[in-house]
């Protein structure tokens, strides 16, 4: 759906950006986009979706929080796996045996 509409709006762009009609096509085009877009059906849904978009904005920053945290852990080398269980003590008892 998304991809067919951004089609849909580059075709209309090239369109009017690349159409020999002049500034009466383009004013002709620039009143229909905007009756469109003030159209109390097309409104309804754009104040739907920015309510949907305010409702689920904390879940959304929670869930990229998380996802942060856990990069950072990992990357930052803070991990439990086995494998970096098994250096530290290797280069615990490594230590210890140099001292």
């Amino acid at each position: 759906m998304r991809g067919k509409l951004l089609l849909l709006v580059g075709l209309a762009a090239g369109y009017v950006l690349g159409t020999r009609a002049g500034r009466e096509r383009y004013e002709e085009i620039k009143r229909a986009a905007s009756r469109l877009w003030n159209d109390p059906r097309v409104q309804h849904q754009v104040k739907q979706a920015e309510g949907f978009a305010k409702d689920k904005a904390p879940e959304v920053v929670e869930f990229l929080a998380e996802g942060a945290k856990k990069v950072v852990t990992q990357v930052s080398g803070k991990t439990t796996t086995p494998r970096a269980t098994k250096r530290t003590a290797a280069s615990a008892s490594a230590t210890d045996t140099a001292k």
